[in-house]
């Protein structure tokens, strides 16, 4: 009887019915549509920190810093000797540690053996400062500083800048590019600098060129300096040989060249030392007790976690991801329990006009909860009608952001740049902030639904229906059988 009642009210009041659902269902999918984005952005943030601090890496460990010294803002010097007469073009690099800050090799080790820690390797990030000069006649001795004319490109490191080094009796002109450099670990490149990167052409490190003159190099700068498999890449008069091209798996690689880690020793005059330890805990969900344990533990150091670099992140990821968080989720509970309020309040409507159906069931002998468990049942249908349409809507809307795949824009360290950088270390980068322009990735924003959300909806969708019978059945439930009498004009 329950069963043949409810599917002919339902087919009497089809329109009332699906008013109802719809009502649901636009809610149901503005709340799937935000969970899928926000699950996109939280997806966009972990690339981000990948590519920055390297697949599977916890923590980084820096030295700590220090007082600046006096006229440590200086820049590097470089020296040229040129000729009497003529044209004279020479080339000189500057190889500096970034940051300045290092750490002894050893501490690898000692990080390693700390309670909670997986694997730790050691990284070197170098910054390169080229300076190509063109002498004309004159006579001079010259030597000049790169402060204030060395400009930070983009992707690849290239930049211009020029300065006059002090030449009697003729002139002078010079470039400045700079390129950063990682020294890595080929040991166990699982983890550090080169973990998020793709060898796409060539291959990479083996194992026994702990010191080869061997380099891989970021596709977005062999594209720019026309590098190849098998290019020669010269730093401060050795020469290196280009044996892999590296795609970094999102965005751009915030490092230009790769080479193995004693080379990059010898290049920054940093023997047994490194400026980023790369740490992999046994158990991420003791994150921040590792974290603890080797600050007690090893002291002049600075331990980064993902979640401490996650709130260097700016641009525009960062700032609608705190829209989707934020404004994104209260407006889904505003609109949501708007829609249960409608529902439930055009479900008392429907059975106010109801009154001589119900009141003559009563009549007839149905107690209240007969009727209760009618007007609640028809309403369950129309929830569950409306988590179905929501569901679908909610997955258009999904499937549409993730065809469109909007870009957003993330800046590593904010937008201060410089050297000085903030907290962390990351590959090529030695802490966010220190190459604002280089440390700017492109991410594509995607909306994946997950099997939780589908529940969620259907949950919402019951509790609609539930709301809403609830609300109807406490109307259907006061009704008398003299209210049907009344009713009859």
């Amino acid at each position: 009887m329950f069963g043949i009642y409810l599917k002919r009210e339902l087919s009497r009041r089809k329109k009332a019915a699906l008013v109802i659902a719809m009502g649901l269902a636009l809610g149901i999918a503005l709340v799937i549509t935000v969970n899928s984005v926000s699950a996109g952005m939280t997806q966009a943030q972990d690339k981000v920190l990948k590519s920055l601090y390297g697949l599977g890496t916890d923590m980084t460990v820096t030295k700590a810093r220090s007082a600046p010294k006096a006229n440590s803002s200086q820049g590097p010097n470089f020296k040229f000797d040129a000729k009497q007469s003529g044209t004279s073009t020479q080339s000189s690099d500057r190889v500096m540690t970034q940051g300045g800050e290092a750490l002894k090799s050893s501490l690898v080790a000692k990080v390693a053996a700390q309670k909670g820690v997986s694997a730790a390797v050691g990284a070197l990030s170098l910054n390169v400062t080229k300076v190509d000069g063109s002498f004309t006649q004159g006579k001079a001795n010259s030597s000049t500083s790169s402060s204030g004319s060395q400009q930070q490109g983009g992707p690849g490191g290239t930049g211009g800048g020029s300065g006059q080094p002090q030449v009697q009796g003729g002139g002078a002109d010079f470039d400045v590019n700079s390129y950063s450099v990682a020294g890595v670990d080929v040991t166990d490149q699982a983890l550090g600098p080169l973990a998020t990167m793709k060898i796409t052409s060539g291959k990479t490190f083996t194992s026994a060129q702990t010191n080869a003159k061997a380099a891989v190099v970021a596709k977005s700068y062999a594209k720019e300096k026309k590098y190849k498999v098998g290019s020669a890449i010269r730093i401060s008069g050795t020469k290196y040989t280009v044996i892999g091209i590296a795609t970094p798996d999102s965005g751009d690689s915030t490092t230009d060249v790769y080479l193995p880690l004693k080379q990059a020793q010898s290049l920054g005059d940093a023997k047994n030392k490194v400026t980023t330890i790369y740490v992999k805990a046994t158990d991420s969900k003791r994150i921040s007790v590792v974290k603890k344990t080797i600050q007690s533990n090893i002291s002049g150091t600075t331990v980064t976690t993902s979640s401490d670099l996650a709130s260097t992140v700016s641009g525009s990821l960062s700032t609608a991801s705190s829209l989707a968080s934020s404004v994104g989720k209260w407006l889904s509970v505003a609109v949501l329990a708007a829609a249960f309020l409608v529902a439930a309040l055009l479900t008392s409507s429907a059975v106010s006009r109801r009154v001589r159906e119900f009141g003559t069931l009563k009549a007839l002998g149905w107690p209240s909860r007969k009727v209760t468990r009618q007007v609640v049942g028809e309403s369950m249908v129309n929830g569950l009608i409306g988590g179905a349409l929501g569901i679908a809507l909610g997955l258009a809307a999904a499937c549409t952001v993730t065809a469109i795949s909007p870009k957003l824009t993330a800046q590593l360290g904010g937008s201060s740049g410089g050297m000085s950088g903030g907290p962390g270390g990351g590959p090529g980068g030695g802490g966010p902030g220190q190459q604002a322009a280089k440390n700017t990735l492109e991410i594509a924003l995607s909306a994946p639904v997950s099997i939780t959300t589908i529940a969620l909806a259907v949950g919402l969708a019951v509790t609609g229906g539930l709301i809403a019978g609830a609300m109807g059945g406490w109307r259907a439930s006061r009704m008398r059988p003299a209210d049907a009498l009344r009713s009859v004009s």
